[in-house]
């Protein structure tokens, strides 16, 4: 059920834009982004995730964004998602019109209105319920969607379908899958001919699921699997943290910071700043296990007991002066809470896009029946004022700040 999102006057809305200023962050000089092996993203480009379910489901989690939103923080770039349920590579599902334009010429519309320079693309799954007797018919529509995004120059990124774990008796789970595979099997091979990135998450997916419920449904991610989801395209770009060490040596001499660490004065309680190259991925709270990459803290030279550490005053964790020089991983804490904020904002954002490119009359706005209520495109166009007062909120917040963390002996 789609909710009504409430739309706020135009002048309101650009008081509120001016006000808060976002454009401040559009006008500042770039700076070196996170070295990448494989994949960048330069200011200026627009990403944009165009498919199936698969990319749909996710603009009310935010996770593929987050993940490439904080691994670039210092870049300038716009995200959109045109992820449409039950969507194939000839848009069948995108067919809401009794007359021209076509489904196709729909799909046409939402690419060429986007303008996209990045392109992740997710097909396959609807298609592979037709077998191998659809498997021509899929890659001649895949081909004929590849010759558009070179027409318009943007790269293209190919992903897999993703397994189902259906419950219902009536579907032939192993078929099911063995079609699945044969259809992320032609894509990759389009891929490789075309010379295009191709990321299985077919295979990943799997194997996660055996140890954490990501799916709901028996054929949709949940908001766990996204985040998973997330970690595999970080993975699959060449874009996954490596886990970061902070080293602190205390002596009777001196306190020494090593690593991404660096005291702040001395004294009995230690304090100290950690640098961070991008904020973290938070892990939902329906996840059993976060990935290990968490960073860590090692603090060697303390005398017996127990600390705790805080970060800007709040207690983020606390552990013997032993699991200190062995290390502790830091899996909470300010840029966590920032982090998540973020994603606040972005599904906010892809929220007001969704009802703004897909709004519920359709027909009657800018379709054949448009002579009735086509007055309210503008008012759909006017929402690209809160969407443009969110980004600019999310590039204000995206880059890592300043956190004073305080090591002091439990007492």
């Amino acid at each position: 059920m789609r909710k009504i999102t409430a739309m706020l006057s135009p002048v309101l809305l650009l008081f509120i834009t001016l006000l808060c200023n976002p454009a401040y962050a559009q006008n500042q000089p770039a700076r070196t982004a996170v070295s990448t092996t494989g994949f960048d993203l330069k200011n200026g480009d627009r990403v944009v995730f165009l498919g199936n379910s698969l990319f749909e489901n996710d603009f009310q989690f935010g996770y593929l964004e987050l993940a490439l939103t904080t691994r670039f923080p210092e870049r300038n770039v716009t995200f959109r998602n045109l992820g449409w349920s039950g969507d194939n590579v000839w848009g069948d599902a995108r067919s809401t019109f009794t007359n021209p334009p076509t489904a196709y010429q729909h799909l046409m519309r939402n690419i060429a209105d986007a303008k996209p320079t990045v392109v992740f693309l997710g097909y396959g799954g609807i298609e592979a319920q037709e077998g191998e007797a659809g498997l021509a018919n899929f890659r001649n529509g895949l081909n004929s969607l590849l010759n558009t995004m070179d027409s318009l120059g943007a790269k293209t990124i190919l992903l897999s379908t993703i397994p189902v774990f259906s419950e219902d008796t009536s579907i032939n789970l192993s078929k099911r899958n063995a079609d699945l595979e044969l259809y992320s099997n032609a894509i990759s091979k389009i891929a490789s001919e075309r010379g295009k990135q191709f990321i299985d998450i077919y295979k990943p997916i799997q194997e996660i699921s055996k140890k954490e419920n990501i799916i709901e449904n028996g054929v949709h991610l949940n908001e766990t699997g996204y985040y998973y989801l997330a970690n595999v395209l970080e993975k699959g770009l060449g874009l996954k943290a490596e886990k970061e060490t902070a080293a602190i040596t205390v002596s009777k001499k001196e306190t020494v910071a090593s690593g991404n660490a660096k005291m702040l004065g001395s004294g009995n309680d230690l304090k100290f700043t950690i640098h961070e190259k991008f904020l973290p991925l938070p892990a939902p709270a329906s996840a059993a296990k976060m990935p290990d990459d968490a960073p860590v803290l090692k603090i060697s030279g303390l005398k017996k007991g127990f600390y705790t550490l805080t970060a800007n005053g709040i207690q983020i964790a606390a552990a013997s002066a032993g699991d200190w020089e062995k290390g502790v991983e830091i899996k909470q804490g300010p840029s966590y809470t920032q982090a998540i904020e973020i994603r606040e904002m972005i599904n906010r954002k892809n929220e007001l896009h969704f009802f703004q490119y897909r709004p519920i009359n359709e027909t009657y706005i800018i379709g054949f029946r448009s002579y009735e209520q086509g007055n309210h495109v503008k008012d759909l166009k006017d929402q690209d004022i809160l969407i443009k007062y969110l980004e600019g909120q999310i590039a204000l917040n995206r880059m890592p700040k300043e956190t004073i963390y305080q090591l002091s002996a439990l007492k």
